[in-house]
């Protein structure tokens, strides 16, 4: 009877062992990558995609056992725009991450191939717009707003009625979305009012951008939205040097230079970002579907509390801009 017993209780023990190894194979470990398409040193909108996705990481990892948390890898590909399509294309051939977040108007392009090679890959893609593939989700930010709101306090507060855009390079949103937005909010804002446009041909080239900035400045130009990354560092110095004012995109920039920069309109990048990662956490993302976030979803901020605001534009302009926001917001 005691043999018996032991070799009812050695194959009880088989079982519950094959059972335990069951269920801990059934616990899959999430990995995703964070691919920034830049250096987050010089461009805020990328630490703030790196600083949401690492949040909600932290979010999800709270209350979970160390074989249910979520790992996340950040990579920063730098400001070469010729090497990001190898580099997310390496970084998708690994297999280590189920999804890739990124965000930049021009991924849509890069991903598809990618999609094609690598079938089990996932992408989500901020501030892009592409639908009808089961393996990526985009959500495109509402930048005719933001570029329009920028023209307009750019329109409002130029004396000679002249203000220039400087981008680091042509791209579609760049050229159908950004710009031609931007010339309109000025050109709305006071009647008469010219936009020229200038390129760097790069995203750091610092001396080039106070090169294009002082030849801008000559002609009469006298408010510059600088798109240019590290570049917008000379575009700065020259507004500075010169007497001249500076909008900017995509961050709180007042600090950057006081009483020279008139205004920062900008994308909550951290909020989405944190959003859709913990969508993709919790198995929630409708993979295949582009959304769209704005103003009126408070994913666009002009911002208008800052002292730096406050100190240096006119309060007859202040509230102006504050009577657009409330329209756009509105609508």
């Amino acid at each position: 009877m005691k043999r018996i017993f032991l070799v009812l209780l050695a194959t009880a023990f088989m079982f519950t062992g094959c059972s335990n190894k069951k269920a801990e194979s059934k616990v899959q470990k999430k990995s995703l990558a964070v691919f920034v398409p830049g250096i987050m040193a010089d461009s805020p909108i990328y630490a703030k995609l790196a600083e949401g996705a690492q949040k909600a990481v932290e979010e999800y990892n709270k209350d979970k056992s160390d074989a249910e948390k979520a790992d996340i890898y950040v990579m920063e590909a730098g400001t070469n725009q010729a090497e990001w399509g190898p580099k997310i294309t390496s970084l998708a051939a690994t297999g280590k991450y189920d999804v890739i977040i990124s965000s930049n108007p021009s991924l849509p392009g890069l991903v598809e191939p990618i999609c094609n090679q690598f079938p089990k890959q996932k992408f989500i893609l901020l501030d892009a717009e592409m639908s009808g593939n089961d393996k990526v989700f985009t959500v495109a930010y509402e930048q005719t707003e933001e570029a329009y709101l920028t023209g307009y306090i750019a329109g409002l507060m130029s004396k000679n009625h002249k203000v220039a855009l400087v981008a680091a390079q042509d791209y579609p949103a760049m050229n159908n979305v950004l710009y031609p937005n931007f010339e309109r909010g000025a050109k709305d804002a006071v009647e008469g009012t010219t936009c020229d446009y200038r390129v760097v041909g790069n995203w750091y080239d610092a001396s080039k951008g106070m090169e294009i900035s002082e030849s801008l400045i000559k002609t009469g130009v006298d408010v510059i939205l600088p798109i240019c990354g590290g570049a917008s560092q000379g575009v700065i110095a020259s507004a500075v040097n010169n007497g001249t004012y500076i909008t900017w995109f995509d961050s709180n920039g007042f600090s950057k230079a006081p009483g020279t920069i008139i205004s920062s309109a900008m994308v909550v990048q951290d909020k989405m970002t944190f959003e859709v990662t913990m969508k993709y956490l919790k198995d929630s993302v409708n993979w295949g579907t582009a959304e769209k976030a704005g103003l009126k979803e408070g994913y666009i901020e002009f911002i208008e509390d800052d002292p730096l605001y406050i100190e240096t534009v006119p309060e007859d302009v202040r509230a102006k801009m504050n009577a657009l926001i409330k329209e756009l917001q509105s609508k």
